[in-house]
């Protein structure tokens, strides 16, 4: 679905804009028109954010959407202007790098561009200092990613009649620290892709986000859900780029 731009608030895709041109040392000839032409590729999974009511913002972009690495800035909002929080910190992203707007699919192993609401987590530990919703991870627990279960891209407590599904406990610390990127939860679409997430890792995903240990519990202890915490992910190829096509 598209946004609404009279609902959007432009300075706040301006800053973001500004931000990865900053960062990646692109001079910007015309902010506004680039900026609107990012929010054309923006998508809000299944309904209209207002953008004004972001205070914290990750954004994590790559040169070429083919690419594995990428960058992530952490952008946070004061009720008055944009400044960075963390960054620019080494990230990657999926094997096959970002999905094109709207066409991340089950099992591409490409990580989804879009703008998604981060609101939950799971880790080992039983206390994590974070501001998200947090679950203790246990052996029981699992994510469906079989696209014909009535369970597809869901949390799983327990048995489940899914086909296929990913262990969140798992024998490393991938998931140590697990946080629900918000891509295709509400509604969720069958075979449009599933458990993505922002983990641990120094590597190529299946699709999610990683960054080291140390970052991300600082990262961790930063986000709050008061705070509408949302995650920005595409090439800078595509987030500035188009403008003019």
């Amino acid at each position: 679905m598209k946004f609404d731009f009279k609902k959007l608030l432009l300075p706040f895709v301006v800053a973001v804009i500004a931000c990865i041109a900053v960062f990646s040392g692109i001079k910007l000839h015309s902010v506004k028109r680039q900026a609107e032409t990012a929010v054309s590729i923006i998508k809000a999974d299944g309904e209209k954010y207002a953008l004004d009511s972001i205070k914290q913002l990750i954004v994590v972009y790559n040169d070429y959407p083919e690419e594995t690495s990428a960058t992530l800035v952490a952008l946070e909002n004061n009720g008055i202007s944009w400044s960075v929080k963390f960054g620019p910190l080494k990230a990657h992203i999926g094997r096959d790098g970002f999905a094109s707007p709207g066409m991340k699919r089950e099992g591409d192993e490409k990580t989804p561009t879009g703008l998604f609401a981060l609101k939950r987590m799971f880790s080992y530990d039983p206390d994590v200092k974070t501001g998200l919703s947090f679950t203790q991870t246990t052996s029981a627990d699992k994510w469906v990613d079989d696209p014909e279960s009535d369970c597809y891209n869901e949390h799983v407590r327990g048995d489940t009649d899914a086909r296929s599904f990913e262990k969140l406990l798992l024998g490393s610390d991938a998931y140590k620290y697990c946080v629900v990127i918000e891509y295709n939860t509400d509604p969720v679409v069958k075979g449009m892709g599933s458990a993505i997430f922002f983990h641990l890792g120094d590597g190529p995903t299946s699709g999610c986000v990683d960054i080291n240990e140390r970052m991300m519990k600082k990262i961790l202890k930063w986000l709050s859900v008061d705070l509408n915490p949302h995650i920005l992910m595409g090439s800078k190829t595509v987030l500035l780029t188009k403008a003019g096509n």
